[in-house]
């Protein structure tokens, strides 16, 4: 029997459908500030839906993209509410205490996703990963570098992370062409050989077209033992702008709960011990996926 780690699904998308409030680029920690109960709602039930780990709901909330909005003094107060919700979520789902559900850091782009361009220089950027890290590590049992678009930016945000001695897992998104290169043009080879050396647990591919993890899998699994994927439900990113928000982007119609979980098995079949979603991926999708997996008898972990 072969060990799978489950993990929840896409938390900005999910409040989105959730809230009365109309986008904002502070989306998310703007949710977490006034209507907590739905961040910590979703949490629960991603965990209901059978996911190992959830994922702090700080992806916004970096020190750069608090200052572009003129909120530079709600980065600690965010951090720790984060983990506050998080906690609570856990700790209130039978789930969660009996599946012994983690709880993961998150350190995200720093100033926009899929934007490596925005990127300073790999010694600035370890410095302002580590601020973030050094500030969830007490409380988090394990880091995920999630949507690296540059070798760069992951890198070093997987250093801060391995820095706080916390098992630290580096998400790479890809371009959604199927030329197997992350959004900087790099090659994922490339990406791979740089940080497969510096101590990381898992490599990840994370926000990205399913169909452009399935072509960049074999390089993936035939480079490093654990690896991870977990797609979004995006037809297209190009809308996206720095200091905007999702409303423009177009939601595709072909991934509902069961054609995401067959993108999700072909992926386990190809190496991947790590799984999940990201943007438009729900608990729907998580409990699917987690249905299937028991049926073809994968046994569900919440660690490695």
């Amino acid at each position: 029997m072969t060990d799978v780690v489950l993990l929840d699904g896409g938390m900005g998308q999910e409040l989105l459908h959730r809230s009365a409030q109309k986008p904002h680029p502070m989306w998310s920690a703007k949710v977490m500030l006034d209507e907590p109960e739905i961040v910590e709602a979703v949490h629960r039930d991603f965990i209901d839906a059978g996911a190992r780990i959830i994922t702090l709901n700080n992806y916004t909330a970096t020190p750069e993209r608090l200052k572009r909005e003129g909120r530079p003094d709600l980065f600690e107060p965010l951090q720790h509410k984060a983990i506050e919700i998080a906690r609570r979520a856990r700790d209130q789902s039978k789930l969660g205490h009996k599946n012994k559900v983690r709880i993961a850091g998150c350190l995200p782009p720093l100033y926009a996703s899929y934007k490596p361009e925005l990127a300073p220089s790999f010694e600035e950027c370890l410095k302002r990963y580590q601020v973030i890290a050094d500030i969830q590590a007490p409380s988090v049992d394990l880091f995920i570098c999630e949507t690296m678009s540059s070798i760069k930016e992951g890198k070093a945000a997987a250093i801060a992370g391995i820095k706080t001695g916390r098992p630290t897992w580096l998400g790479f998104t890809l371009e959604d062409s199927l030329n197997v290169c992350l959004r900087s043009k790099e090659p994922l080879i490339d990406a791979i050989n740089e940080v497969m050396d510096i101590g990381v647990e898992a490599i990840l591919l994370n926000c990205s077209l399913p169909e452009a993890i399935s072509a960049a899998m074999e390089t993936l699994s035939s480079r490093f033992n654990t690896v991870g994927v977990y797609a979004n439900g995006f037809a297209s990113i190009d809308a996206l702008q720095p200091g905007g928000t999702v409303e423009n982007l177009i939601v595709r119609n072909d991934l509902g709960p069961e054609n995401y979980a067959d993108f999700a098995l072909s992926w386990v079949k190809s190496g991947a011990k790590i799984v999940g979603g990201c943007c438009e991926v729900g608990p729907s999708h998580i409990a699917q996926l987690e249905k299937q997996l028991i049926a073809k008898g994968y046994s569900l972990q919440s660690h490695l």
